[in-house]
């Protein structure tokens, strides 16, 4: 059974199903609540129930007493609906300075080498945390030599049970070659995070498309902004058009090409372009060849009404910049950018 909830002051609305956490299904519908622990621990998600009934759940009984419930306050992440016509009260995270940046311990969970020189690196938080962060974001990994390294986050803040970063092995690179030959798993990481501004804004309007233009792991952030994009659209129409330019050297590049053909033949508003600029005679390449932003200009020589955002290297970054808003009609305003730098305190 589904039920209503509205938030106020906002007056933003959302369903929730039996047994589902108002938080759970805020997340799921692209409506970020404040939470820490997701377990009734912490009281981030501390919120007042102004119309309505719930069941508390499971939640410690000093982070929400008998009497703040008897006041109408709700822990989120534990509470869930036994009436229609919820109405809540609380702060909604849109903005940077809603993001409170932390520094925490965490865990290797898994190594994945996804292609010759990309691993996909799982880390697991304590039991009693969690990281709230923007899609397309990134962390710092803190070492102990007090350098750090900078990974954007690719998975959606929704799906947080770990956290997935996206690891490129640089030749030189002290971090990269240690990810490579002698992390494993169980290890002990320090993060500090959320970082960057990065992160997906709201589209002017329902008309207004977006292009999501990667070169790399610069795929990385923009997986979770997509990934966040597409949690909301079982739950509501969504026609706004979404494009992904991936640009890469070789086919072996595209590490995650399956899943993001799988996006493609499930929703219909999304169109994936991957670009190849040094394809090898092994790869019997047939589809775009060249700079991945200049494809973009190809099919697209008035960008008026897009929004860009556009992740890798510098010299694409900066290519796509200029040629997009010199020569495309692109509103500067409408650009977002995150390049990745391999070096000491930027993002590898």
């Amino acid at each position: 059974m589904s039920y209503q909830v509205i938030i106020k002051p906002s007056n933003h609305t959302f369903t929730i199903e039996t047994g589902e956490s108002i938080l759970q299904a805020a997340l799921r519908q692209g409506i970020s609540l404040p939470y820490g622990c997701r377990n009734g621990s912490c009281g981030a998600c501390k919120g007042k129930i102004l119309q309505g009934h719930v069941d508390y759940g499971r939640h410690d009984e000093e982070t929400l007493t008998e009497q703040e419930k008897q006041n109408g306050f709700a822990l989120f992440c534990c509470a869930s609906a036994l009436s229609e016509n919820l109405v809540i009260e609380c702060h909604e995270i849109d903005t940077l300075k809603d993001i409170k940046i932390r520094t925490m311990p965490c865990r290797v969970h898994k190594l994945e080498r996804v292609a010759p020189d990309v691993m996909v690196i799982y880390l697991k938080l304590p039991t009693n945390e969690r990281l709230q962060f923007l899609p397309g974001q990134y962390i710092d990994i803190l070492l102990k030599d007090s350098k750090r390294r900078s990974f954007s986050l690719a998975n959606a803040p929704q799906d947080d049970e770990f956290l997935q970063l996206h690891a490129r092995n640089y030749p030189g690179g002290v971090f990269s070659e240690h990810v490579f030959t002698r992390m494993k798993e169980k290890d002990i990481l320090r993060i500090e995070g959320p970082l960057g501004s990065f992160y997906l804004r709201e589209a002017l309007s329902d008309e207004t498309k977006l292009i999501f233009l990667a070169s790399g792991t610069g795929f990385a952030p923009i997986k979770s902004i997509l990934e966040h994009i597409f949690s909301t659209l079982s739950s509501h129409e969504n026609h706004r058009k979404l494009l992904l330019y991936w640009g890469v050297r070789v086919k072996a590049d595209l590490y995650l090409n399956d899943l993001v053909e799988q996006w493609a033949n499930t929703y219909k508003n999304f169109s994936y372009i991957p670009v190849l600029s040094d394809a090898l005679p092994t790869d019997q390449w047939t589809g775009r060849a060249g700079l991945v932003h200049q494809a973009v200009s190809e099919d697209i020589p008035d960008l008026a009404s897009y929004q860009v955002y556009a992740c890798g290297s510098p010299l694409m970054v900066k290519a796509a910049y200029q040629d997009f808003t010199q020569l495309r009609n692109l509103p500067t305003a409408q650009f977002f950018s995150d390049a990745f730098i391999p070096s000491d305190n930027q993002t590898p």
